[in-house]
C-alpha cells in the first residue's frame, strides 16, 4: 500500500512539474509550485522522513508561496512567450537528471537493514544519544550535535536568502505596462501631444 501511495504521489509530482513548465500565467505557476511542495512533503512522509516533510511543508508550500505572490504583486501576471525554443536549458536539465539517476544506482534499497547507514552510523547514534549526550530525542542529537555545523550552515543560508528576498522586494517597484504608463501620463496631462486625438492609443485609454 505504501508503494502504491508513493507511485501515485510521484505521478502527481511529474504532472505538476510539466504543467508548471508549460503554463504562462505567473499566478497559476506560483500556486502550482506551492502544490508541488505540498506533494513533495506528502511523498517524504510516505518515505518515513517526517522531519524533512515538515520543513518542506513549512518552507516550500508556505513561505516560498507567500514570497512568490509578494513578488507577483510587483510584476506582471503573464510570462512573455519566448521567441525560440530554449534547447540549451532543456539539454542541461536532461543531462543533470541523467547524472542524478545514474548516481542512485549504487545506493542501497530503501529500508535495507544491511545498508551502511544502518550498520555503522545509526547504532552509534542510538548508543551515545542518551548515555553520553543525555538527549532523549535521537533526531535532535543528530541535528544539534553530530550535524551541528551542518545545521548552522543551513540556517545561515536560509536566513541570508530570506533577507535577500525581503531586500529585493522592499526596494522594487511594480513594473507598469505600456497602457498603464500612458494612463498615468494622460491623468497628469489630458491633452498630451504624444497621444493624438482619435488614435487607437486614445481609444485604448478611454478618452
Amino acid at each position: 500500500m505504501s508503494a502504491l501511495v508513493t507511485v501515485v504521489i510521484l505521478a502527481f509530482l511529474a504532472g505538476t512539474a510539466i504543467t508548471i513548465a508549460r503554463v504562462r500565467g505567473v499566478f497559476v505557476a506560483a500556486m502550482l509550485t506551492g502544490m508541488y511542495s505540498l506533494l513533495s512533503a506528502g511523498w517524504m512522509m510516505a518515505l518515513d522522513a517526517p522531519d524533512v516533510a515538515f520543513t518542506e511543508a513549512a518552507v516550500g508550500a508556505r513561505i516560498s508561496t507567500v514570497l512568490m505572490l509578494t513578488a507577483l504583486a510587483l510584476s506582471t501576471n503573464k510570462e512573455r512567450r519566448p521567441d525560440r525554443v530554449p534547447i540549451l536549458p532543456l539539454m542541461v536539465v536532461l543531462l543533470t537528471g541523467s547524472a542524478l539517476v545514474y548516481g542512485t544506482l549504487d545506493m542501497p534499497l530503501l529500508g535495507d537493514p544491511n545498508a551502511p547507514a544502518h550498520t555503522h552510523v545509526a547504532p552509534e547514534y542510538l548508543e551515545v544519544s542518551g548515555d553520553e549526550l543525555h538527549i532523549p530525542n535521537v533526531v535532535t542529537t543528530v541535528l544539534a550535535s553530530f550535524r551541528g555545523y551542518d545545521t548552522l550552515g543551513e540556517t545561515t543560508v536560509v536566513f541570508t536568502a530570506g533577507l535577500g528576498v525581503l531586500m529585493i522586494l522592499g526596494g522594487a517597484k511594480r513594473v507598469m505596462s505600456w497602457q498603464e504608463r500612458q494612463r498615468e501620463r494622460w491623468r497628469s496631462d489630458p491633452i498630451d501631444p504624444d497621444i493624438p486625438l482619435g488614435s487607437p492609443e486614445e481609444r485604448e485609454l478611454g478618452r
